[in-house]
């Protein structure tokens, strides 16, 4: 082999790569989810749908 491996500072880069991705996630998960841009189109498709119900029982 060239060169030596090291597992052990392998393991512990790869946990701390995963630890430091898991905590910001949930930051950028809730700023995806939440844009306002998201909550108007919920809200629009859901009067559209009460629209479509109201209009198809007269």
């Amino acid at each position: 082999m060239p060169h030596r491996t090291r597992p052990m500072t392998a393991l512990l880069l790869f946990t701390a790569l995963n630890a430091a991705l898991s905590t910001t996630i949930t930051p950028v998960y809730d700023f995806v989810c939440f844009l306002p841009y998201w909550e108007r189109r919920r809200e629009r498709r859901r009067q559209e749908r009460e629209a479509t119900i109201a209009n198809s029982f007269k």
